[in-house]
């Protein structure tokens, strides 16, 4: 069942509220969902393919127990149900994703599908009869495999098709959608993906891949946002942001609260400080890092790729609230002499020296 997660924590939010506390007048429940993970029907009508259907079919083992997303929850042909179930069990909004190659077989607007169209305009258009606000990612990792076979988000002219599809995306929805995030979880699809290998669209490559996919990611958001603030604000009035994994680090011991703070910049600063900052542009801290890491390494100038100063002013301020998520917390502390650092962000950070720890006393 789609939202039997979201039920359960209802459920014991609700008996832990009376007991202890009372969430404030205005507070809204909800429940979030992305449409590889939720949709099913891969290839109904004329879909496209994306990276992660590229990415299960072709690595069998990649997925616990070979699972796919070819059917996941149905969402495709259930969507009523989920509708249904999301109002008996009262939750004011859902938040779900487009999937870019539904809509646009092949990434590109030059060929648009009714069908896709169709499917979530009946999945809006149900929501708001229920009384449930839809919030809509315009990006949860389901790139179109064309796109990606140029290159993907490693490819500075994908900001352009992505600022593509999010025009098309805001013009057949925005007259009922108020809430948007044009990206989920960046950080995620560059330095989790390329960083590791493990997931869609399946390839390793930690030198350069992981930077200019935070690069262009935030471009691709910029332009997107600049979009709906000319051409759709003034008439549809609503707002557009930008979402984060907000993985929070703590220092291990009090010697560490300086690696700390740059471990924080190196994950919520990279993808927050170019939008949010009074001045755009990385983070300082992580500019020095890079560079010196990057020379340490060999090469002559800093991995980090720069931005021009008409960049930094077309991310900077590209956002209308602060969005993230967050699961969890690590402790950070210096690598030991020989040690294995593995990857950021999972265990560690080659460019910080530094190992991600958990305390064991956390449940």
């Amino acid at each position: 069942m789609l939202f039997y997660n979201i039920v359960v924590l209802s459920v014991l939010n609700t008996v832990w509220c009376i007991n202890l506390r009372k969430f404030p007048t205005g507070f809204k429940f909800g429940a979030a969902t992305a449409a590889y993970q939720i949709e099913g029907a891969w290839n109904v009508s004329d879909k496209g393919v994306s990276i992660w259907d590229t990415f299960v079919h072709n690595n069998p083992g990649a997925i616990k127990n070979d699972e796919t997303g070819d059917i996941a929850a149905d969402s495709y042909h259930n969507w009523q149900a989920d509708i249904d179930i999301a109002s008996d069990i009262g939750l004011h909004f859902y938040r779900f994703s487009v999937s870019w190659p539904r809509l646009l077989p092949t990434g590109y607007v030059n060929n648009k599908s009714e069908d896709g169209k169709n499917y979530y305009n009946k999945l809006i258009d149900g929501l708001l009869a229920k009384g449930i606000e839809p919030i809509v990612t315009l990006y949860h990792w389901d790139l179109p495999q064309p796109i990606q076979d140029l290159g993907g988000w490693t490819n500075p002219l994908i900001a352009e098709y992505f600022a593509d599809y999010a025009n098309y995306v805001f013009s057949l929805f925005g007259d009922r959608v108020k809430i948007w995030i044009t990206i989920n979880e960046a950080i995620s699809v560059c330095d989790f993906a390329y960083n590791s290998g493990i997931l869609a669209p399946g390839i390793k490559e930690p030198i350069y891949a992981t930077y200019l996919c935070n690069k262009h990611i935030l471009i691709a958001h910029a332009k997107a946002y600049r979009i709906y603030e000319k051409y759709y604000r003034p008439r549809q009035h609503g707002k557009v942001s930008f979402a984060n994994n907000l993985l929070w680090i703590e220092p291990l011991t009090p010697a560490d609260e300086e690696l700390a703070e740059l471990g924080l910049q190196h994950t919520a600063g990279r993808y927050s400080h170019p939008i949010y900052s009074k001045k755009g542009g990385w983070p300082l801290s992580i500019v020095k890092v890079m560079e010196e890491y990057s020379k340490k390494q060999g090469f002559h100038s800093s991995r980090l790729p720069r931005f021009t100063n008409e960049e930094i002013q077309l991310i900077r301020g590209s956002y209308d609230f602060y969005a993230f998520n967050h699961y969890t917390t690590r402790l950070i502390r210096p690598a030991q002499p020989g040690e294995d650092i593995g990857f950021w962000f999972l265990t560690g950070s080659p460019e910080l020296n530094a190992v991600l720890v958990a305390d064991p006393s956390w449940p």
